[in-house]
């Protein structure tokens, strides 16, 4: 078992190296010895079904890089062939499974996890082979001819590692055991776009997939949603669906869900408003706290984390009690260390990476806390923080200014830090969706907002050249267009045993 994981922005100029799979989380065979985060959820389960069945486990890589830029070509052939390596080494084997991501991409491979199972086939050919994969991947016929089990977390936010992973042992058992023959197939929804499970016509056709689930022959449905920001042909919407045996079956309920999905799509998409009218919003709430979500600007999407567009405007319209972050400025951090807690300090914040991010802003403050070593919860899982600062500002005015880039999931991220959220007008949030769960609880009102910055939530904008343009929302019926007809692409290991003969 292993974990390889990271999603490529194409969009963004900021490579992915070795340096930031080790500054997030990389392990060495050892990541079941650590707290769970997302990506690791799934080798704590594996490991414990795995242990309680006497199962000889070889645990290998856990690497996972915050969203960027595509991993450098030196980076992912290490990563890939310390896998490799290991699996060699425990061979023969008889299951593997992997939490990869699926939307990684390198410089020369635009499909990493693709790569990487069939390399793990090639070594290890009548192994079964299972893959867990975050929604936001490119689900790709290239990945699903090599792997026996594809199955993706179903929420977003990802709070179903777990469960997921769960469900992809079981399956895997089932399939070594003999007991079940899995056959797998895709519907290209045609569709590119951010779809929160959480509420509305997505939670309704989430529990959908759920009951397809328990339908006859059915064995698992996932909706790979498709990571927005990759310049690259099978970006987008696709609905899979593993069936025991049936290929028909598996074909035919691919469509009808991909349909049915494509048949909302109105209804799942909210309206983003741009930043002026999002504040608007927010000042003219009754009460507080209200959340505005700094979509364009999160990390988790390939952004720098280092835009300070929102800041900007609320210094400039005198907004006071609010509170800030995360902001990405290693260089403002080592200034606020070199200064220590209690000291006045004046900072050229943000603005540092690339052009998406704008120009910097020169502010002032007093450094009220700095503390390495904390985390945030993600569903189950505990994501690294960096070193963090609090610097009040005149006016009220809370920041939470980091050295490792990762967007806000959880309150915790500033109340650790002694902020009280619960006493502020507005928190502004650097993130899209995550943080939904755990600040609703507290929040009097949510604005996602469409802010400047490099990964702008309106997709039909996207500036693709590789991915084809017919798609929803930059068409309206993209099935009506000449040339293009529905259909589901189907795959399986009785197909890739069949073409190789």
């Amino acid at each position: 078992m292993a974990t390889l994981s990271t999603e490529t922005n194409t969009f963004s100029p900021v490579p992915t190296g070795l340096r930031n799979y080790e500054d997030y989380f990389l392990r060495h065979g050892t990541a079941t010895q650590d707290p769970p985060n997302l990506m690791t959820e799934a080798l704590h389960v594996w490991r414990s079904r795995g242990a309680a069945r006497d199962w000889t486990i070889t645990e290998s890589l856990s690497a996972i890089a915050e969203p960027a830029g595509r991993t450098t070509r030196a980076a992912y052939a290490a990563l890939k062939e310390e896998i490799l390596r290991d699996l060699r080494a425990a061979c023969p084997v008889d299951i593997v499974l992997l939490q990869l991501h699926g939307a990684m991409a390198a410089e020369g491979c635009d499909d990493c996890e693709a790569d990487v199972v069939a390399a793990v086939r090639a070594i290890c050919p009548e192994a079964i082979i299972g893959v867990a994969l975050d929604c936001h991947c490119h689900l790709t016929d290239a990945l699903l001819s090599q792997a026996d089990l594809v199955i993706c977390f179903k929420e977003y936010p990802h709070d179903d590692a777990s469960a997921r992973a769960e469900e992809l042992f079981d399956l895997a058992l089932r399939a070594h055991d003999g007991e079940i023959s899995p056959v797998m197939a895709l519907f290209d929804c045609r569709m590119v776009s951010l779809f929160l499970t959480k509420q509305g016509a997505m939670l309704d056709f989430v529990a959908k997939m759920k009951a397809t689930e328990m339908e006859p022959g059915i064995l698992s449905v996932s909706l790979g949603h498709g990571f927005p920001w990759a310049d690259l042909p099978d970006a987008g919407a696709r609905m899979l669906v593993v069936a025991d045996s049936d290929m028909a079956l598996a074909r035919g309920t691919a469509v009808r869900l991909g349909r049915a999905f494509f048949d909302l799509r109105h209804h799942l998409v909210p309206n983003y408003p741009d930043l002026q009218t999002g504040l608007d919003r927010a000042r003219a709430a009754l009460s507080g706290p209200v959340v505005l979500a700094d979509m364009s600007d999160n990390p988790g999407g390939g952004a720098p984390g280092d835009a300070v567009h929102v800041l900007r405007e609320l210094l400039a319209q005198g907004v006071t009690n609010v509170a800030s972050g995360l902001y990405w400025d290693p260089m403002a951090v080592r200034q606020c260390e070199n200064a220590g807690e209690g000291a006045e300090i004046q900072l050229r914040l943000g603005g540092k990476t690339e052009p998406a991010s704008g120009q910097p802003l020169d502010i002032s403050g007093r450094i009220m806390r700095i503390i390495s070593g904390l985390g945030q919860h993600l569903g189950a899982g505990l994501e690294p923080l960096g070193t963090m600062v609090w610097l009040k500002m005149p006016g009220d005015i809370d920041l939470v200014i980091n050295d490792l880039r990762t967007q806000v999931y959880h309150p915790e991220a500033f109340e650790q830090l002694g902020v009280r959220l619960a006493k502020k007008r507005l928190i502004v949030v650097k993130s899209l969706f995550h943080f939904y769960g755990p600040f609703s609880a507290i929040a009097s009102e949510i604005i996602f907002c469409a802010t400047p910055g490099r990964v702008n939530p309106n997709t039909g904008l996207i500036p693709f050249t590789r991915r084809d343009m017919n798609f929803w929302p930059r068409i309206g019926d993209p099935f009506a267009q000449a040339g293009k007809p529905a259909g589901a692409a189907s795959v399986s290991k009785l197909n890739r045993l069949e073409d190789s003969r």
